[in-house]
């Protein structure tokens, strides 16, 4: 793999060790210092940005899009091919509107096209390789710009700030980092330039989180940054034991977030669950309003549009679409009008919460196949609609749902005690209550539940074919 000299992925690299040794004498400096001038630029402009008036954040997104049309055509043999075929120079742009001449990409056009749609050599020093995870299907493998980080570590540290996070703020991390075991055998590594305290979610038996309750107990007030699902089993495992009263926010990411797994996580821990919705592309960064559950779209990261089925604007609220991004951070490989396979519910433009005239999304499901079960009449059942809030999950600590057959699923449950007959038999009979007969599902005790190899827990693996999108509603 590909890696570029940068600072972050020289840091990366440095052995855990020398780390450690570095780590008292850089522990005395400010993190926005070790961090650096173009980090402090880029949080000076999206904190500001974030209250821009709805006309100056246009304005500032049509100069960007010409700007990246114009590298795209000039410097791209597929975009140069794409915008003539469609009779589209970048010059003659006026308007937000004359995007919707191009034609959108996606996931397969990007793997067919790779090398095509770079601007510059693989090869030069700030090149960076980058991926998506593969989660349904093959892996999306693209090029960046190495010094990405202080841009992405800007608009992220401003985010988390609507919810109390202070830059240099200890941070509790169980996000698909392996971690090796200490001597007392807990998995936990230190960086002491972002004040992260990382913990293995690979290992998320109940011996390793009850150790990990303990040391996120000692480190002071802190966040917790978390997939849903690890934060969710850290939760319901805590009820028995030392609940952390440390813990001021919790940050989720990464994976789709369930009604369910905010009760339980927010129960367990008396702070407020957190979410940012963004993709490895770089295209679309969408953060939770501090006031509401929706997410404000940020219009200085990348253009944002919601398409339905017909690829039409979507701009009534209550409406769900496809979300299309242009992304404004890569300028390596350009991704214009890129269809992520992600789709929300439009809300609205500006929030009379918080004032901020951002767009505004809700309810957002990540890549197919990765949170729907299919009925016997092919109709969709969301993780949403089972809306998971009494005591059928009592005694178990993690469950997923397995399925390869039409209107059949198997409920894979790891339990927190061992669970007899009648129990799992009731267990059974609530979901299939709940399912109303469109699936119905058998049982199946697991040690651990499978996870994606980032560490990514999915709650339904879903191997059924022929489904397509537009069946969501």
């Amino acid at each position: 793999m590909k890696r570029a000299l940068s600072k972050k992925n020289l840091w990366d690299k440095t052995p855990l060790f020398l780390k450690s040794t570095l780590g008292a004498g850089l522990g005395l400096f400010p993190t926005k210092w070790l961090l650096g001038k173009s980090f402090r630029e880029n949080c000076k402009f999206v904190r500001d940005a974030q209250w821009w008036s709805v006309e100056r954040a246009r304005e500032y997104q049509l100069n960007k899009l010409r700007e990246m049309l114009k590298i795209a055509y000039e410097k791209t043999e597929f975009y140069r091919r794409t915008f003539d075929s469609v009779g589209f120079n970048p010059g003659d742009m006026k308007s937000l509107d004359d995007m919707n001449r191009l034609p959108t990409i996606n996931k397969q056009i990007v793997i067919e096209n790779l090398l095509d749609m770079c601007t510059k050599s693989i090869d030069d020093r700030d090149v960076d390789f980058g991926s998506t995870g593969g989660t349904s299907g093959t892996p999306l493998r693209f090029y960046i710009n190495a010094n990405r980080s202080s841009v992405e570590y800007a608009y992220l540290t401003t985010g988390w700030e609507r919810v109390g996070y202070k830059l240099g703020m200890p941070m509790a991390v169980l996000r698909g980092r392996t971690v090796q075991p200490n001597r007392d055998g807990l998995r936990h590594e230190f960086d002491p330039v972002l004040r992260h305290h990382y913990y293995s979610n690979f290992h998320m038996t109940d011996d390793n989180m009850k150790l990990y309750l303990k040391h996120i107990c000692s480190i002071g007030p802190c966040m917790l940054h978390a997939y849903p699902s690890s934060a969710q089993a850290l939760a319901i495992l805590s009820m028995g034991e030392s609940i952390p009263q440390n813990i001021k926010g919790i940050l989720l990411e990464s994976e789709n977030v369930y009604p369910d797994q905010v009760h339980d996580i927010e129960s367990a821990f008396k702070a407020r669950t957190f979410s940012s919705y963004g993709h490895s592309e770089k295209c679309v960064l969408a953060v939770q309003c501090e006031h509401t559950q929706n997410y404000h779209v940020w219009p200085t990261y990348g253009f944002f549009e919601l398409l339905d089925d017909n690829l039409n604007p979507v701009t009534t609220p209550g409406q769900q679409g496809e979300i299309v991004g242009t992304g404004f951070i890569n300028t390596v490989m350009p991704f214009i009008r890129y269809r992520t396979g992600d789709y929300a519910t439009f809300i609205g433009e500006s929030c009379e919460e918080c004032g901020r005239e951002h767009i505004i999304i809700s309810d957002i499901k990540g890549r197919w196949p990765q949170g729907e079960l299919i009925a016997v009449d092919g109709s969709i059942v969301t993780m949403t609609s089972l809306n998971i809030h009494d005591d059928t999950f009592k005694n178990v600590r993690e469950y997923q749902f397995h399925q390869s057959i039409h209107g059949k699923a198997t409920l894979c449950v790891v339990p927190t005690i061992a669970l007899d007959e009648s129990e799992k038999q009731r267990i059974v009979t609530n979901m299939n209550k709940r399912l109303q007969g469109q699936v119905v599902l058998d049982l199946e005790i697991r040690k651990e539940l499978v996870k994606t190899a980032r560490g990514k827990q999915l709650r339904v693996i879903q191997k059924c074919t022929s489904i397509h999108h537009a069946n969501i509603s």
